[in-house]
């Protein structure tokens, strides 16, 4: 079993940082070849490295499109990979230098943003020069993103390449909005830890050997499960400078910090003992003339402290630090391609006792909120394999973002306005008109393994009504690989044993990758039992069909995604289509309980067609 933290440390030798050439120039006529700006850059990689070294790390040392024409980084990194076995890798981040704009005549830097056809010739060029400068092609490539049509073309082209650094996690409306509007990269919806791509979309983990695009992906930082799902992402990561800048540290100490990487190595826990933390930075989170509020002295203490730690864990045989294309060799060793990942999310920031359950495999995406009763509040269908394509000339120029199903920070949760419904999978209790939804009740969760399912069981919740107390218990089962969700809600005491208290469990749902509402007309809802069959193309006119004992479906042409649910024993499956001011949909499975009784509800995600 891998008990140690899997660390890829991660430097670039980025000639022309970015945003420092802004904060550098204190207004002055942009030069990309500001003698200044290349030397300060070029001795902040070098102190990076020094500070990794004087650790006992290794570094994958990521060579950017600029520093490829200095001839003392190429040097610098002949000399590191020889005396202290870092990898020379190649990012096509840092592209932006005077040469890359004579050649392509464009501001754009964002490899994804390009078209096809420019991506190919910006990949062989700048693959063509690295090998120029080293005499091989590169084991390791990467990006904020890279879409799923440029790391084919690169397996294709680069067969050598088989580690990449390819989305960020949760970037997408949130970073937008902290950078008053600005930061054009959407991005959410993808795994927060290492995954092989699938050929389609990188967002989805491949599901088999025909699907494997060849290369294991890494994220671009290592990210707080809790804090970066419900705020901006670029604050809250493994990054020291990611801390300073989210204000997450009092005068020079950053205990966060620490707390952030050991509960990376806590989900180790859940992963049969695997754990993985990774650190990405480029010079200009060290400039010179200070960032986020914090001078220089700071930010170079914090890169100080944050790799001090790691080589501390080190020493103490409780970390391996590897090299990209390394780790990539050990993910495969460890991983297979339906290992789903799972993270048991405490907050280690606000001290509440809030917890969020993550779970992923190649059909789906889920986190479940203990806050809320252990309701869904985000769901992403991997199983619909969506080919995305992004970047000038299709349909999404900006937005890489794998669509959701459930995702209560941009449709909305339990709580709404004074209409409507949010987008959400939780389960209501009715009894004598009295109605408690159990996204009202805080709880915890324990994990545990059975079979191939992961399970998380639920600490007990009471709900009290005017004329009863009953006490539900609750687990939530995912079955490896299968596209569902079980859901078992129990009555574990009651204060009137005979009681029937009826349980609604539901999913209200929409689709989307932003806070905008989709056109629904294409939906299709269905309810169908071995009787009969009911369906409604929706229409925003809040219609409700139901049947005994039968299964509720919605199928949504826009995503290739199909829904189904259904319960066990006597119940009604019923779906419900929403209206203009509430855009949503609903599927559930009501069923009467007692003292004793519980209902079992199966979410089964699929491909449409």
């Amino acid at each position: 079993m891998q008990t140690k933290l899997l660390l890829n440390l991660v430097h670039r030798p980025e000639m022309v940082p970015e945003y420092a050439q802004k904060i550098t120039g204190h207004g002055e006529v942009l030069d990309l070849e500001k003698s200044e700006l290349l030397t300060e850059s070029l001795d902040i990689f070098k102190l990076q490295q020094q500070i990794a070294h004087e650790n006992g790390l290794k570094t994958t040392i990521q060579m950017t499109y600029a520093s490829l024409f200095n001839e003392e980084a190429v040097k610098l990194a002949k000399e590191h990979h020889a005396k202290y076995g870092d990898e020379i890798a190649l990012t096509l981040l840092g592209l932006p230098c005077q040469q890359f704009e004579d050649k392509y005549k464009t501001k754009d830097f964002c490899i994804w943003m390009f078209s096809y056809e420019d991506k190919k010739r910006i990949v062989d060029d700048v693959f063509s020069l690295f090998y120029e400068k080293f005499g091989f092609y590169p084991s390791s490539t990467g990006s904020y993103y890279m879409d799923a049509d440029l790391i084919n073309y690169i397996k294709l082209k680069y067969p050598t390449v088989i580690a990449a650094v390819a989305t960020c996690w949760e970037e997408g409306p949130k970073a937008y909005h902290a950078t008053n509007n600005s930061w054009y990269t959407f991005m959410d919806g993808g795994p927060w830890n290492p995954w092989i791509p699938s050929k389609v979309n990188t967002h989805v983990p491949a599901s088999n050997a025909s699907e494997d695009s060849g290369i294991v992906a890494i994220p671009h930082l290592s990210r707080d499960l809790n804090a970066c799902f419900d705020g901006n992402g670029s604050n809250f990561g493994t990054h020291p400078q990611n801390i300073l800048r989210g204000m997450a540290y009092v005068g020079d100490e950053y205990p966060y910090l620490y707390n952030l990487i050991d509960q990376y190595r806590h989900l180790g826990k859940f992963n049969d003992g695997y754990a993985y933390n990774m650190m990405f930075v480029g010079p200009g989170w060290m400039n010179k003339m200070g960032r986020w509020e914090a001078p220089y002295e700071l930010l170079e203490k914090s890169y100080r402290d944050a790799l001090a730690y790691y080589g501390k864990l080190k020493q103490e045989g409780k970390l391996l630090d590897l090299t990209m294309a390394e780790f990539a060799v050990k993910f495969r060793e460890l991983k297979d391609y339906t290992t789903p990942e799972v993270a048991l999310w405490e907050d280690i920031l606000y001290g509440s006792s809030k917890q969020y359950f993550w779970y992923l495999d190649p059909a789906l995406r889920t986190c479940v909120d203990l806050n809320q009763g252990g309701a869904l509040i985000d769901l992403r269908p991997y199983v619909a394999k969506l080919y995305l394509p992004v970047g000038i000339g299709t349909p999404r120029i900006v937005n890489a973002s794998y669509p959701f199903l459930i995702q209560a920070n941009y449709r909305a949760g339990y709580f709404t306005h004074y209409a409507g419904e949010g987008t959400l999978k939780s389960t209501k209790v009715i009894y004598e008109g009295e109605e408690v939804d159990l996204a009202l009740c805080r709880t915890k969760g324990h994990y545990s393994l059975e079979g191939t399912a992961r399970v998380l069981t639920l600490d007990p919740v009471d709900v009290e009504f005017k004329n009863l107390k009953i006490t539900i218990g609750t687990k939530i089962i995912f079955p490896e690989n299968s596209g569902e969700i079980v859901y078992v809600r129990k009555i574990l005491k009651s204060s009137k044993k005979r009681a029937k208290v009826m349980f609604n469990d539901y999913m209200t749902g929409a689709f989307g990758t932003t806070e905008y509402p989709e056109e629904m007309y294409n939906i299709r809802l269905k309810v169908e039992n071995e009787m009969q069959k009911e369906t409604l193309n929706y229409n925003y006119q809040n219609r409700r069909l139901e049947l005994k004992n039968g299964i509720s479906e919605v199928v949504i042409p826009d995503i290739n995604t199909k829904i189904t649910m259904w319960g066990a024993g006597e119940n009604i499956s019923y779906v419900r289509e929403g209206y203009a001011f509430s855009p949503m949909y609903t599927l559930g499975i009501t069923q009467e309980l007692c003292e004793g009784e519980e209902i079992r509800t199966w979410l089964k995600l699929a491909k449409a067609a």
